[in-house]
C-alpha cells in the first residue's frame, strides 16, 4: 500500500526543482498526499527570473515564438504589441475541442501534479502565481473537466491541457465533490482569484506531456502490482493442478540471468513446497502456462525498471517550448513536448500486461477442464451428489475471462507507429503517447478483470484440491491468501451469480489489499 492518510494528515509532496517519483504522483491522485509549493526563497527567485527575463525581452521587442508570434505554423505571423496579452487566452480557447469521456478525478489530479512538476523546473518562463494557482485548485479539489480524446502527443497534450489553462482563468467547468460546476463560480466560492495569463503562460501550461505522463504513472503503479498478484495466482494454480514445483528450482533459473524472471521464480518458491520426494508420482513437465509462468511474468518484471526510468525522466523534465534559459538569457526553441519515450513505454507495457491476461486465461482453461486438472471436478463445481448434474461451476466465468483476454490482446497494437502529420505539416511527426497511455490503462483494466476471475478460480481450485486430499496443505503464504479470499468470496458449492464477487475483487486489486512478497 502507498503512504496512507493518518486521520486527515496527508503526506506532503514538495514541488521545487528536486526529483519526484511515480509514487508521489499516484499518491496525490489518490489524495493520500498533498502538493506543497516550496517556500524556499532561492527556488521562488529562480522561477521569477524566467518570467522577469521574458518581460524584459518583450520591452526590448524580442521575437519569441508563441509570445510575439502566432502558434504552430503561424509562427511567421507577428502579433501587434497591444494584442500580445490576449494571445495566451486565445490559445486555450481555440484548443477547447476535446471529446470522449472525461479523465477521472484521480487522473485529473495526476495531470495537474505532473504539469506543476514540469513548470517548477524553472525553464518555462512562468510566474510563481501560476504555480500557486495549480496548488490552490488541488487543495480545494476543484478538478478541470478534461476530455480524454484529442491529443496526438506532440506539441504535447495541447487540447487536454487547454482545459486546465482555462480553469486557472475561471473559464469552462470543474468537478467539485462529484458535481459539475462552472469554473468561475467554483473559484469565487473557494476564494480563488482567476488568473490573467502572462505572455508565455498559456503555452507553458499546454505545450507539454503532462496528460500522457500522468496516465503512465498510474499505469506503472497498477502494472507493478499485477506482476506480484499474477505470480501468487500462478502458485495457487500450480497447487490446485497438483503441479510440479521443481519447475521453479533455483539452480534451474540461475542459468538464464534475467533478473526479473529470476525474482518471479523466487517468489513462486516461497509459495510452493519444493521437496525432493515430490517428483515421485508427479508428471515430469507441467504445461507451459504453469512451467513457463516466470518467463512470461518476468518480461514485465524485467521491463519495469526501464519503464520507471522513462516515466520518471519525463516527469522530471521541462517539456514545453520554447525553453527559457534565464541564467544564460536565451530563448531556446526545440521540441521537448514530444512524448516519444512515454509512447514507447506505454506500448511496451500494454504488451507485457496483456501477456499476463493471456497466461491466466490459459491457466483457467486447464483448471476448469477435467481432462487437464488432475482429478478436480469439471468447471470446478463444488456441488456433490444428485445436484452435481444441474451445477455448472465456473463454465461461464471462463467465457467472460476469455472475452476480456481477447479484448486486451486486440489493444496491443502499438499506438506510437500511427503518427499523423497535423497542423499544416508543422507537427508532421507526432508521438501518439496519450493514445498509447489510454490504451495501456484499458489493457490494465481488462487484465485486472481476468485477474479477478482467476482469484475466484484458484480460490475454488485450492479448496477442491484440499477437499480431495486433506493431507496435503498449501504453504503458509497460500493459506493466508486463501483465508483473505475466503473472507470476500465463499466457495461455490452451488451455482450463483458471480458479478458481485468480481466487482469486490476488482476493488481489492485496485486498492492493493493483499501485501505480497517483500
Amino acid at each position: 500500500m502507498h503512504h496512507a492518510e493518518l486521520g486527515n494528515i496527508k503526506r506532503p509532496v514538495c514541488f521545487d526543482q528536486s526529483r519526484l517519483r511515480i509514487e508521489d504522483v499516484v499518491d496525490i491522485a489518490a489524495q493520500s498526499a498533498s502538493a506543497i509549493l516550496s517556500r524556499d526563497p532561492a527556488f521562488r527567485a529562480a522561477i521569477a527570473r524566467g518570467a522577469d527575463f521574458l518581460d524584459r525581452l518583450l520591452r526590448e521587442d524580442g521575437i519569441i515564438y508563441g509570445v510575439t508570434t502566432g502558434y504552430g505554423d503561424s509562427c511567421t505571423v507577428t502579433v501587434p504589441p497591444e494584442l500580445v496579452a490576449e494571445l495566451p487566452h486565445h490559445l486555450y480557447t481555440y484548443h477547447g475541442c476535446g471529446l470522449g469521456t472525461y479523465f477521472t478525478p484521480a487522473q485529473t489530479r495526476a495531470i495537474m501534479a505532473v504539469r506543476l512538476a514540469s513548470l517548477c523546473k524553472g525553464f518555462s518562463g512562468v510566474s510563481v502565481e501560476l504555480l500557486e494557482q495549480i496548488v490552490k485548485l488541488l487543495d480545494a479539489d476543484l478538478l478541470p473537466m478534461i476530455p480524454s480524446e484529442g491529443s496526438v502527443g506532440a506539441s504535447g497534450d495541447l487540447t487536454p491541457l487547454s482545459y486546465l489553462a482555462a480553469v486557472l482563468c475561471g473559464e469552462r467547468e470543474v468537478l467539485r465533490n462529484g458535481v459539475q460546476v462552472q469554473a468561475g463560480d467554483a473559484l469565487r466560492e473557494a476564494g480563488i482569484m482567476p488568473l490573467r495569463l502572462r505572455p508565455k503562460e498559456g503555452l507553458a501550461i499546454m505545450n507539454g506531456t503532462a496528460a500522457m505522463t500522468a496516465l503512465a504513472c498510474m499505469a506503472y503503479d497498477r502494472a507493478e502490482y499485477l506482476t506480484k498478484l499474477t505470480t501468487r495466482i500462478t502458485a495457487m494454480a500450480s497447487f490446485a493442478l497438483d503441479g510440479n514445483a521443481h519447475h521453479f528450482d533455483e539452480t534451474l533459473f540461475s542459468v538464464k540471468p534475467h533478473t526479473g524472471m529470476q525474482q518471479v521464480a523466487s517468489w513462486l518458491r516461497q509459495d510452493l513446497q519444493c521437496q525432493e520426494t515430490e517428483r515421485n508420482g508427479k508428471r515430469l513437465q507441467d504445461r507451459y502456462s504453469i512451467r513457463c509462468a516466470p518467463h512470461v511474468i518476468g518480461v514485465l518484471a524485467d521491463a519495469l525498471p526501464f519503464f520507471r526510468s522513462s516515466i520518471e525522466n519525463e516527469l522530471n523534465s521541462a517539456n514545453d517550448n520554447p525553453i527559457i534559459d534565464a541564467e544564460g538569457e536565451r530563448v531556446l526553441h526545440g521540441g521537448h513536448f514530444y512524448g516519444g519515450h512515454i509512447a514507447f513505454a506505454m506500448d511496451g507495457m500494454k504488451n507485457a500486461v496483456a501477456n499476463l491476461a493471456d497466461l491466466l486465461d490459459r491457466q483457467m482453461a486447464l483448471l476448469v477442464d477435467s481432462r487437464y486438472n488432475h482429478g478436480l471436478p469439471a468447471n470446478l463445481s463444488g456441488a456433490e451428489g444428485p445436484r452435481a448434474a444441474i451445477n455448472h461451476g465456473l463454465k461461464a466465468l471462463q467465457i467472460s475471462a476469455s472475452a476480456w483476454t481477447a479484448e486486451a490482446l486486440k489493444l496491443t497494437m502499438p499506438a506510437s507507429v500511427f503518427s499523423r502529420s497535423t497542423e499544416c505539416h508543422n507537427q508532421d511527426k507526432v508521438s501518439m503517447g496519450t493514445i498509447a497511455a489510454r490504451d495501456c490503462l484499458r489493457v490494465l483494466e481488462l487484465t485486472e478483470q481476468v485477474v479477478a476471475a482467476l482469484l475466484i478460480t484458484v480460490r475454488q481450485g485450492v479448496w477442491l484440491r484440499c477437499r480431495l486430499n486433506p493431507a496435503v496443505l498449501p504453504e503458509a503464504s497460500l493459506m493466508q491468501m486463501m483465508e483473505s479470499l475466503g473472507a470476500d468470496v465463499a466457495a461455490i458449492a452451488e451455482d450463483r451469480r458471480l458479478e458481485p464477487d468480481l466487482r469486490m475483487l476488482l476493488e481489492r486489486i485496485r486498492s492493493k489489499s493483499w501485501v505480497m512478497y517483500a
